[in-house]
């Protein structure tokens, strides 16, 4: 008896066992896109910005960046959503939905919004790593090499693996804020809600949420859950990944505003790129928290170079119907393959022009995405929305009312800095 009755809880423990140890492949083999998809959107832009708000506002913009990060999630999900549903990308659904038209103004959307982006990635990357003594014509053209072979000559789950380890590099931020030791009661009062009046403030606003919620990671995003062949059965697994990646991409963007608005901020210090972030901090912060910063913008400026063109090619092709896809080779996907190598060199070929001022372009990109981004959300929103598109997958009343409350967010900030900019 006692034999049976210890042989029973110890059967029931391994069963229990059993189904954690599924649950957790289940949810290693999906996770990825989501992840992913958060984390690039704190490339070399999203640092800047995050950078600037800062040294410039101090703490002020943090509840502005909590609406952001929830907008990002319930976003992403709708897409993660629609890949699984339909097995087509954003673009591509565009195109079937709305027709060739509208399909053209998404992608004139998108172009402008990434062109300057790309350009910024490789600025990060050749900033980053002239803080650790190695020149840009050194840099720029190895990391160059590096990024195109990546995707050109591998498969999308090592490309993915490859993207997870960039991923590491933001831990840098963090580990600043524990070096530095903000006053943290002063920290949290950033999150009672202000609304910003002053043409400087509506800027930097709209560019904050431009780069937490950019139109091309809503395309990437899509794409990518396609790419990997992500299916219905694992749609809790998804969700899952789509918020981790939203909440973890908050996480690390509000280490950013953290460390620059502690040490940068009561100093009057404007930041005029995120490498003049790093570089202001050692003085002030220590080498070791200006060396982990340049590290972050390192990894994060690697990943957004990976990820910026790939969205971009990815885009275009399913919009007029050209293959695409990672673990194509030039032969199976032309268009993609040339796309991506052109976005690539083009962005390259930029950074290395000497004496070019490239922080304008950055800041421009990021208030770009935030204006264009109302553009884009409306079609996915729509589109969620549609049964004909996604049946009983379609979004609930909860996700409409927040989605459309996020689209009148970012519709307002983007009204109020014309409104602004036309004033002045």
């Amino acid at each position: 008896m006692r034999s049976g009755g210890i042989a029973q809880p110890l059967r029931a423990l391994r069963r229990r066992t059993a189904r954690r140890r599924v649950v957790l492949a289940g949810f290693l083999a999906v996770v990825g896109p989501g992840v992913i998809t958060g984390f690039a959107g704190n490339e070399a832009g999203g640092v800047t910005t995050y950078s600037s708000v800062g040294a410039l506002f101090g703490f002020s913009m943090l509840w502005l960046l909590l609406v952001a990060s929830i907008g990002l999630a319930v976003i992403q999900e709708m897409c993660s959503r629609m890949g699984l549903v339909t097995g087509q990308g954003l673009s591509d659904l565009i195109r079937e939905r709305f027709g060739v038209r509208w399909t053209v103004l998404a992608m004139i959307v998108l172009i402008i919004a990434n062109g300057t982006n790309v350009v910024a990635e490789f600025a990060g990357i050749a900033a980053s790593l002239e803080l650790l003594g190695v020149p840009r014509v050194v840099s720029v053209p190895i990391a160059t090499l590096a990024v195109w072979s990546l995707v050109v000559f591998f498969s999308y789950r090592f490309v993915e693996r490859v993207l997870f380890v960039l991923v590491l590099a933001f831990l840098a931020y963090p580990i600043s804020v524990f070096i530095l030791r903000p006053d943290w009661p002063v920290v949290m009062s950033g999150f009672i809600p202000s609304i910003p009046t002053s043409p400087s403030a509506l800027v930097f606003a709209l560019a904050l949420v431009g780069t937490t919620i950019t139109p091309y990671l809503l395309f990437y995003m899509q794409a990518s859950v396609v790419d990997k062949g992500v299916d219905r059965q694992s749609a809790s697994y998804a969700r899952v990944d789509v918020f981790l990646g939203a909440a973890l991409a908050g996480l690390f963007a509000f280490f950013i505003i953290v460390v620059t608005g502690t040490v940068l901020h009561p100093m009057g210090i404007q930041v005029t790129s995120a490498e003049a972030a790093a570089q202001a901090l050692v003085p002030l912060a220590g080498a070791r928290a200006g060396l982990l910063f340049a590290v972050g913008l390192c990894g994060a400026s690697l990943l957004g170079a990976v990820v910026m063109p790939l969205s971009t090619s990815y885009a275009i092709c399913e919009a007029f119907g050209w293959e695409s896809g990672i673990s194509k080779n030039f032969r199976e996907a032309p268009v993609f393959m040339s796309l991506f190598t052109l976005l690539l060199v083009l962005g390259a070929v930029v950074v290395l022009i000497p004496g070019i001022s490239l922080i304008p372009l950055i800041i421009s990109a990021q208030i770009a995405n935030g204006v264009l981004l109302p553009i884009v959300l409306i079609f996915i929103l729509r589109l969620a929305a549609d049964r004909r598109v996604m049946g009983d997958a379609a979004n609930g009343h909860l996700a409409t009312v927040l989605g459309w409350g996020i689209a009148g967010i970012a519709g307002s900030l983007s009204i109020a800095y014309l409104v602004a900019s036309f004033i002045a």
